[in-house]
């Protein structure tokens, strides 16, 4: 089941969402190296997981965290913005209708065939809260090798600069572009699926 989650304390699936920061604790700190907050010694926490981020989270059937992303307003502070706009040489594009999408967790637990499906499965609900949401496009920096097959699923898609090297590997910055036939132009690439969804913000 696919959850669209407000980061709040009294949300009645938090549970979900500390699973959610936990599994990201696994993944991008004890995998990846990553040297960012970890809160209690369990919980990856940065400062963009404020009230105004919204998540993403596939549960699985016994209600815990299997996968996830988080979505942030780029009129807020965001990743891009903030940490990341040397890879914006033309400047970051931030207004009301444009949202940043950070921190796609895919366990390592799972497969690479279920990471794959979960990470579609991530990528069609995007696409559904922003049709949803009148939101016209997402931006976000990931590791080159990802920023290409992003770049090359079949929506308008395109680079906001080059790749910069960094100390965990290179990087770049993208911009996706959601409009009402994306989802057709996803299903080219057999990305776009269909999903149960619950739990709106």
């Amino acid at each position: 089941m696919i959850h669209l989650i407000a980061n709040h304390p009294a949300h009645p699936r938090r549970d979900l969402v500390q699973s959610m920061f936990a599994d990201r604790k696994q993944l991008f700190v004890d995998f990846f190296g990553w040297d960012v907050p970890v809160i209690d010694g369990r919980f990856e926490i940065d400062q963009f997981d404020t009230p105004k981020a919204l998540y993403i989270i596939i549960a699985e059937e016994t209600g815990a965290h299997a996968a996830s992303l988080r979505l942030l307003p780029t009129e807020r502070p965001h990743m891009l913005g903030t940490i990341f706009s040397n890879l914006c040489p033309l400047g970051v594009i931030a207004d009301a209708r444009t949202w940043e999408s950070t921190r796609l967790c895919l366990p390592r637990r799972h497969g690479a065939a279920r990471r794959r499906d979960l990470r579609n499965q991530l990528i069609s609900a995007m696409v559904d809260v922003a049709l949803e949401r009148g939101i016209d496009r997402y931006t976000g920096v990931l590791p080159e090798g990802f920023r290409k097959d992003v770049l090359a699923m079949g929506w308008k898609a395109e680079p906001l600069g080059p790749v910069v090297r960094m100390p965990g590997g290179p990087v770049g910055a993208f911009l996706v572009h959601i409009e009402p036939e994306t989802p057709r132009r996803l299903c080219w690439t057999q990305t776009y699926v269909q999903a149960g969804k619950a739990g709106a913000a």
